[in-house]
């Protein structure tokens, strides 16, 4: 009974050796990489949704999203840029603040302590390189709670 095992696991490794032989030819070494170039890729896209009501209720926005043809990921570089799939990351910028940050996950973004009053939040796509592919403006408006402070956290 071992014997036959035995016999057995050879000739299934031959087999195995051998599909794997065929299966490489010669004109598979001169194929192109399965891989779809860059230059056929449709254009990132962003779309960004209203903040959520209860939330903003309480002065705290968070802002959810999605994205098409890009993945959001914290991968910088120039060599990045070529990488397919596209890949990239979000700018953020709050009330036409001068200064913007980096977000990098598919995670929603989220702003506490923002007073009453009306808000925008630009978002913008941006590749590894940090150039802006394409972007939305949210804009909403923290209502006034009475006798409330904004959520500090």
């Amino acid at each position: 009974m071992r014997l036959a095992f035995k016999h057995l696991a050879t000739a299934t490794a031959s087999l195995v050796f051998c599909v794997a032989s065929w299966a490489q030819t010669g004109t598979d070494a001169r194929r192109p990489p399965a891989v779809i170039p860059l230059a056929s890729e449709p254009a990132p896209k962003l779309v960004v949704f209203a903040p959520l009501a209860d939330a903003l209720a309480r002065g705290v926005a968070i802002i959810q999203f999605r994205t098409e043809n890009v993945r959001v990921m914290p991968v910088f570089g120039t060599s990045a840029v070529a990488v397919s799939p596209h890949l990239g990351h979000l700018h953020v910028t709050v009330d036409d603040w001068p200064g913007t940050w980096a977000h990098t996950s598919e995670d929603p973004i989220i702003l506490v302590g923002l007073k009453p009053g009306p808000h925008k939040v630009l978002l913008e796509v941006a590749d590894p390189s940090h150039k802006i592919v394409t972007g939305e403006t949210v804009v909403f408006t923290v209502p006034e709670t009475p006798g409330a402070k904004a959520h500090r956290h």
